[in-house]
């Protein structure tokens, strides 16, 4: 660790980005158990055809099972799920958020029940357990309504250098801007990344560099350890399992995945870092890249949104970059946070200013003082310590989560199976969507494909 000192309490960052899922789906029905959440009750509805007033409406249910089909979640997808009609250059709807069963049904029969349902808490333990113990943050929007990797390279460095999906020829060429890692670096604070596959922080040109190649820590071997020798570098990032192989299964929560490997991942991270010298000094933040073509109920925000550098966005959509994404599950755990802390909106730096990915390197900044912002986006963006809302460190947080009942997350079960298709509702049983994803097995055991060509 850097021997720097800072005013925060905070000395080291922990941030571990799931995959593909909206508030909602994951974190929505956890307002059952705190209503400051602003989360779901059951109302919520869209329409199958948004252009017929007399269409079926799809209610909002909290079914989910722990493996779902993939729904649509590109830039054009995206675009119908927000504003409820197909994207047509020159529009400027506002965001009714009404589009996601049409979008999902047009897709495949059945899809729409899938996008229209989350996870009772119980279902997601680790998440009850975290939610109601440190804090939620219920405004944190993905930075670019579209899908992963344009929403990844935001977090390291509030910006995609224009791009509105996964450009392959980009991402094997490497994006060239400047990532929050340099700028810990210049600063004299210290990084480290913690990866259980090719890390998709390669995607930045900056980061093949010899220099860095220290940096970078095989999860399953150095995490545990660097925890427990109270060595974890002042900014750490956990890169799970992104794919599946015949011996792992993936566990970063993309659909089909089984989000009871997410749980389990959660977990082993959480107890890791309570066990550590340094956990009065650690910040950990779980957030999910983007929706991945669930519901989600929260208007984006579409005032006052800079865009991070002047880019325009590729053909045929042009983006400028002026509006965020569809908001995602945020989960912040650290001794200095009261037990259910809901964060909302950001008091600032701008009257629009919002929680999105670029808030990472905003608040980095922030907490150890560093010289400069990445891009306008990272400036604009408001920044969360303010939700270590203590004067003292607790110590009364679990060190270890122990569930009698696992039949709501069998994979935190000793004699969990490998591989098992767990806690499908019985009311999907006959779902279309999932009948249809009988080639799922096929798909695992298939040569891992690039981080470039998927997600």
């Amino acid at each position: 660790m850097s021997e720097t000192t800072t005013q925060s309490p905070i000395k080291t960052v922990v941030v571990l980005v799931q995959e593909n899922r909206s508030f909602d789906h994951v974190l929505g029905w956890m307002k059952s158990l705190n209503p400051k959440i602003d989360g779901v009750t059951g109302n919520e509805s869209n329409p199958l055809s948004t252009s017929d007033p007399n269409s079926t409406r799809i209610h909002f249910g909290n079914q989910s099972g722990y493996i779902e089909p993939d729904p649509g979640h590109s830039f054009e997808a995206t675009y119908e799920q927000i504003h409820g009609v197909q994207w047509k250059e020159s529009q400027n709807l506002p965001p009714t958020m009404e589009g996601f069963a049409q979008q999902a049904e047009s897709i495949q029969k059945g899809m729409a029940n899938i996008v229209m349902n989350g996870f009772k808490p119980e279902s997601v333990p680790v998440y009850k357990e975290l939610v109601s113990e440190f804090a939620v943050c219920d405004r944190w929007f993905s930075s670019i309504p579209t899908l992963t990797q344009p929403n990844r390279l935001f977090i390291h460095s509030a910006t995609s250098y224009g791009a509105t999906a996964n450009d392959t020829k980009m991402l094997v060429e490497g994006y060239p801007q400047k990532t929050i890692f340099e700028s810990i670096e210049e600063n004299g604070f210290s990084f480290g990344i913690y990866y259980q596959f090719p890390p998709s922080t390669l995607f930045y040109r900056n980061m093949r560099k010899l220099k860095y190649i220290d940096n970078f820590h095989q999860f399953d071997l150095h995490f545990k350890r660097h925890c427990e020798e109270g060595k974890l570098p002042n900014y750490v990032v956990i890169e799970q399992r992104y794919f599946e192989t015949k011996l792992f299964q993936g566990n970063d929560d993309h659909p089909p995945h089984d989000v009871s490997q997410g749980q389990k991942f959660i977990k082993q991270v959480y107890e890791a870092l309570r066990s550590s010298p340094q956990w009065n000094e650690i910040l950990f933040l779980i957030i999910y890249d983007e929706h991945g073509g669930f519901y989600d109920h929260v208007p984006i925000p579409v005032d006052g949104v800079p865009s991070p550098d002047d880019i325009i966005g590729p053909e045929p959509y042009k983006f400028k970059f002026d509006r965020l994404g569809i908001r995602v599950p945020t989960i912040l755990i650290s001794p200095w946070i009261e037990s259910g802390t809901v964060l909302n909106r950001p008091s600032g730096p701008y009257p629009t200013s919002e929680f999105e990915h670029s808030s990472i390197p905003a608040t980095l900044k922030k907490i150890f003082n560093l010289k400069e912002f990445l891009t306008k986006r990272d400036a604009w963006a408001g920044t969360f310590e303010t939700v270590l809302n203590r004067t003292s460190p607790r110590t009364d947080c679990p060190v270890n989560y122990r569930f009698e009942n696992t039949n709501n997350c069998p994979c935190l079960a000793k004699s969990a199976p490998v591989g098992s298709f767990f806690c499908l509702d019985p009311s999907l049983s006959n779902n279309a969507a999932l009948k249809s994803m009988g080639s799922f097995k096929g798909w695992r055991s298939n040569t891992i494909k690039c981080l470039a060509f998927s997600h």
